[in-house]
């Protein structure tokens, strides 16, 4: 049996039955808990940019403007080892400078919202920091000197996967066209990432998205006129929430619509 949490705004599953006695939701789903840190890990951190973390602005993520969207100055970019073709994007981590005389005591938490690419043309223990198999987060550089002096240029850090802790519910940014609906996802809670989603109309049922790169999942479904609902599963956690009625009939394009639930 399954019912309404009234905190939540989802279905929680009680039972392995699909009734739902009254929820919108036309399949339950268990609370997410709560994400737990994981253990620290050596690596290594670099910095780009300046101080203004300009050049942070439309990460592969798919993020855009980093600050005006919630992200702030402290995040990285990711070697390919941790990226995970994208699936990285949104996770939280702390990392601190160790093994340097240029480290401060200071511990820094960022969010992954870009790519690192490798540097095939460096060798990757001079130049090609972030080419395979390195573990490497290459900081804003406000963020970076949070943990070391900039002049360290590279140092070692011990860093671990921690638990996002976000504002409100998730967010989703429209794309596309009549025909076809991109959806960035942004303000992921807890584990932060994403591994799956479902998009339902009022007149559909649920539609499997696509992963397209980054944080955004598509749909070629012609979904104008319905208010929409999405159904998320975390990446590493593999907890679902459904979100309901996040954006109503008469949604538009370039416009970001904000849920009432999120990972925790």
């Amino acid at each position: 049996m399954a019912q309404f949490h009234p905190l939540l705004g989802l279905c929680v599953l009680i039972t392995m039955t699909i009734s739902h006695l009254g929820c919108v939701t036309a399949v339950a789903y268990r609370a997410p808990a709560v994400y737990r840190p994981s253990p620290w890990t050596l690596a290594h951190a670099t910095f780009y940019g300046d101080e203004s973390a300009a050049s942070t602005m439309g990460g592969s993520c798919g993020y855009g403007n980093v600050v005006t969207n919630g992200y702030g100055t402290n995040t990285a970019a990711l070697s390919s080892a941790i990226y995970n073709n994208g699936f990285a994007c949104g996770q939280c981590f702390q990392i601190r400078c160790v093994q340097s005389p240029w480290c401060s005591k200071s511990i820094a938490t960022i969010t992954a919202t870009n790519l690192c690419p490798p540097n095939w043309s460096q060798n990757s223990n001079n130049g090609g920091w972030c080419n395979p198999p390195r573990t490497h987060f290459d900081m804003a550089k406000p963020a970076f000197e949070q943990i070391a002096q900039w002049k360290a240029g590279i140092v070692p850090v011990m860093y671990r996967r921690v638990s996002c802790v976000r504002k409100g519910g998730i967010r989703f940014s429209f794309q596309g066209n009549g025909y076809w609906l991109l959806v960035y996802v942004m303000n992921v809670g807890g584990a932060g990432d994403i591994s799956q989603m479902w998009v339902k109309g009022t007149k559909t049922a649920w539609i499997k998205m696509s992963h397209n790169w980054g944080a955004s999942y598509q749909a070629f479904a012609t979904l104008k006129g319905q208010a929409l609902s999405f159904r998320i599963t975390s990446y590493t956690t593999k907890q679902t929430i459904v979100a309901n009625n996040v954006a109503p009939a008469n949604w538009n394009l370039g416009l970001t619509y904000q849920a009432n639930v999120n990972f925790h």
